[in-house]
């Protein structure tokens, strides 16, 4: 998603005009972003609660949660999914910004077409905006300014996953 890469690419197909080729910015790239804002939310919130419930009581809500609210909820076991409705009721805007991160993963794992995909992402965009969640603003932005090159993924599925294994 950085400008260099983006400019290489769009370079790259301006030189080859025989080149049919869309720039797609995957999924991985685009959860990685959105899952880091909502991590900054949820340390700031659990430095929060630490401070307002005490050691004892932060103990029992929000001991070793971290690692519980890194994965999706469809991968959670049933006590974890207890734990996190408790978690939730002292701290209702994490709990927004969990479902949020939620709908925008399911949106990626849905069979859609390229329109269809830019329409649930633009929905999304619009459901965030309307709850005033600001952990998201700096993903928003990204989203709306590269939002044909993330639509683009919807297209092929497209993603860099065996590069990036490789990097790796």
């Amino acid at each position: 998603m950085w400008d260099g890469y983006l400019g290489a690419a769009t370079d790259f197909i301006a030189a080859f005009p025989e080149v049919q080729a869309d720039i797609v910015i995957d999924r991985f790239h685009i959860a990685q972003n959105y899952r880091k804002d909502f991590d900054a939310l949820r340390k700031k919130e659990l430095r929060r609660l630490r401070k307002e419930l005490g050691e004892k009581r932060y103990k029992e809500v929000a001991h070793g949660m971290h690692w519980v609210l890194r994965h999706n909820h469809a991968n959670l076991g049933e006590d974890d999914k207890v734990r996190l409705r408790i978690l939730f009721q002292y701290t209702p805007v994490l709990h927004q910004a969990y479902t949020l991160r939620e709908e925008l993963t399911a949106i990626f794992n849905m069979p859609l077409t390229q329109s269809e995909g830019r329409a649930r992402l633009e929905k999304w965009i619009a459901k965030v905006e309307s709850k005033a969640i600001t952990c998201f603003a700096k993903f928003l932005k990204t989203l709306r300014k590269r939002l044909d090159m993330i639509a683009n993924y919807f297209h092929r599925r497209a993603n860099s996953g065996f590069v990036e294994g490789l990097n790796n």
